[in-house]
């Protein structure tokens, strides 16, 4: 069984499979893209696993979660700030770490972009939100979501209730320029990852689990009615 059949078992895709233009994401991003990431992001689409995990996907609906948005970027730029100044450890050189996904406390996923020719190489490495502590996971993304969501690897970073929730998949939908105020949006489930990527990227200090208070709520529509 492969690590993605695996993932599909234990965690069912809502939507079809999508069939993405790898040839134009790889130039777009200068470089390849794994390839069990390919498969895992044509299986399920852009999302987030148990309410907690959201990779970068091509077709992210905000530039927080779109994997040829500018967030690999600045936090790349963030890194080597740290890195030269020796304000936080970086493991890494920062040009070999490549961010592939955020959760919802803020850690960040990268592939570890060494050798760069070769994705096939590639390991994930996961920051400490507000802290220094990192981990490394020696194989795929995909391997990785299987090994932590059926509770085989730990990471330190992560909430110990993880597994406690349903094993769902929640797929993202696109974001409005300009959404209705909160209190009158119909009915139906909030992409919290997406608003607590965006509350984290200005300042706001979120939660990482449970309901987002109100005023970052409010200030998400205030800034997106402007």
């Amino acid at each position: 069984m492969t690590d993605l059949e695996a993932l599909v078992r234990l965690c069912p895709p809502p939507n079809p499979a999508m069939h993405i233009n790898w040839n134009g994401i790889e130039a777009t991003l200068g470089m390849p893209v794994p390839e069990d990431y390919k498969a895992l992001a044509d299986r399920y689409g852009p999302g987030t696993f148990y309410d907690y995990l959201t990779l970068y996907h091509p077709h992210g609906p905000t530039e927080y979660v779109n994997l040829t948005g500018p967030m690999p970027a600045r936090i790349r730029a963030q890194l080597r700030t740290d890195y030269d100044r020796g304000t936080h450890p970086v493991p890494y050189d920062p040009d070999h770490l490549f961010a592939c996904g955020v959760t919802g406390n803020g850690e960040y996923l990268f592939w570890i972009t060494d050798p760069v020719t070769d994705s096939s190489r590639w390991r994930i490495a996961v920051n400490e939100a507000r802290g220094p502590r990192w981990f490394t996971y020696d194989g795929t993304v995909t391997g990785f979501l299987v090994s932590v969501l059926t509770g085989e690897t730990r990471v330190p970073q992560f909430p110990s209730d993880l597994l406690e929730v349903p094993r769902t998949f929640t797929p993202s939908h696109p974001v409005l320029l300009k959404p209705q105020p909160y209190e009158n949006r119909p009915p139906g489930r909030f992409d919290t990852a997406i608003l607590r990527a965006w509350a984290r990227e200005n300042g706001y200090d979120v939660p990482s689990r449970g309901p987002v208070p109100a005023d970052i709520r409010q200030a998400w529509e205030d800034a997106h009615n402007h």
